[in-house]
């Protein structure tokens, strides 16, 4: 054989064998398994919800968060803010020998030493809120910091755990804000310093187990609890809320004692935090929220009633009616007008009558809040004036030895106007 063809032969086969070896190798490459992606975890991406805040002051979007091995992202946050006011016509001094502070026409004082730790992502979650608080609220005693977070509700306020059974179902059990009513517990968390005349009669912080669901515009919550800080399981609340679209939503709550709460005998400490009658109350809000642009509104309404009972020390039935409109107007982002209109009235008769959740039984309040924001950052400044008028009091007489239900170191005052202003940072 010639070497042109044994040439073109070797040249043929080691063709032939590289086609097959290549041939061969993407089969090998075809059958092999795909390696696996590397899954991404986004770390410190949770959406929270906790602290609410209902106001024109806004939480931190980019709040501070770590992650713990083994256990996820911990989320912490906190504010610290400070007021001062002025008042005309404080209420009453304590009677003597009473360990409960007075009432004062002017104060200097922190709102907000508070700071909350949260994990809000996972089936397990927690939220665990610590500090020193203010409450102020219209035509109601207004102490100091200290007094009212060892009144009220410790320097514990809120902490509570909670289990994520699916993307409909929770449920949570600890120290907890209420399901009722239209306004939040801390001042950050709305749109004027102080609380209104409506929100007195509701709780504010409980014990108790709640369970929550949700699907599409519609929530709703159930809990079991011991209502104004009683210690004692015996109320049952509820909250259902429908959002009609991206401007309007819906909402009604409330709840009521389903046993009796005998608070006569206890301390100072819970007679301030239970008081007898809104303890063994029931009550009812309904409430509408329109939100589009600059424009929030929400108007609601309230009832609430206590029923007489002779072992606990209530010989005299009553109700109370109210209804608030609150309403923000944001200018531009930095600056905003918020203000606040309320009705309450209670029945009974006010020269015989026996129960008061008021200013006496038969005894009618009306206010007004008008309240500028500032926000710069995480910082705000705000004012805020307000002024309320009672009607249908009892008036007293120091010189006969009688103390009025209304405002005044005689309780015969039937105004008070107040002059605040609180700054501060939330972070």
């Amino acid at each position: 054989m010639d070497s042109p063809t044994v040439a073109m032969r070797f040249t043929f086969s080691s063709l032939t064998v590289a086609l097959l070896s290549s041939g061969f190798a993407h089969a090998a490459d075809l059958a092999a398994p795909a390696p696996a992606p590397v899954a991404v975890v986004e770390r410190c991406k949770a959406t929270l919800s906790l602290p609410a805040y209902g106001g024109f002051i806004k939480p931190n979007p980019n709040p501070s968060c770590f992650t713990l091995g083994g256990f996820g992202d911990i989320y912490v946050g906190g504010a610290i803010t400070g007021y001062a006011y002025t008042q005309t016509n404080p209420f009453p001094y304590a009677l003597p020998g009473s360990t409960l502070p007075t009432d004062r026409g002017s104060r200097v004082d922190f709102t907000n030493i508070q700071g909350w730790v949260q994990k809000a992502d996972g089936p397990f979650q927690f939220y665990v809120q610590a500090g020193a608080y203010a409450i102020p609220a219209l035509g109601f005693i207004n102490l100091s910091a200290l007094d009212q977070t060892d009144l009220l509700f410790t320097p514990l306020p809120v902490a509570f755990g909670k289990f994520v059974i699916n993307d409909n179902w929770s449920i949570q059990g600890g120290r907890m804000p209420t399901l009722i009513g239209t306004e939040a517990p801390f001042t950050f968390q709305n749109f004027n310093i102080s609380r209104g005349l409506l929100f007195n009669q509701e709780n504010i912080i409980n014990h108790g187990v709640q369970v929550n669901y949700s699907d599409g515009p519609w929530s709703a919550s159930v809990a079991g609890t011991d209502g104004f800080f009683s210690g004692k399981l015996s109320w049952f609340t509820g909250a259902i809320t429908y959002k009609l679209d991206d401007n309007n939503s819906f909402g009604i709550n409330g709840g009521l004692n389903l046993d009796r709460t005998d608070v006569l005998s206890r301390s100072v400490r819970y007679s301030f935090a239970t008081p007898l009658f809104q303890q063994n109350s029931g009550i009812l809000s309904i409430n509408y929220t329109y939100s589009n642009g600059p424009w929030t509104i929400t108007p609601y309404f309230q009832y609430t009633n206590v029923a007489r009972d002779f072992k606990i020390g209530i010989v005299e039935g009553a109700s109370t009616y109210g209804g608030a409109v609150l309403a923000n107007y944001a200018f531009t982002d930095n600056f905003a007008l918020a203000g606040r209109v309320e009705y309450i009235t209670q029945t009974g008769d006010r020269f015989s009558g026996l129960t008061s959740l008021l200013y006496g039984p038969g005894s009618s309040a009306l206010s007004f809040t008008i309240t500028p924001t500032f926000t710069f950052d995480r910082y705000f400044v705000r004012a805020e004036y307000s002024r309320v008028q009672l009607y249908d009091t009892v008036r007293g007489d120091l010189t006969a030895g009688t103390i009025g239900s209304g405002f005044g170191r005689t309780g015969n005052r039937t105004s008070q106007d107040r002059y605040m202003i609180e700054g501060g940072i939330t972070f």
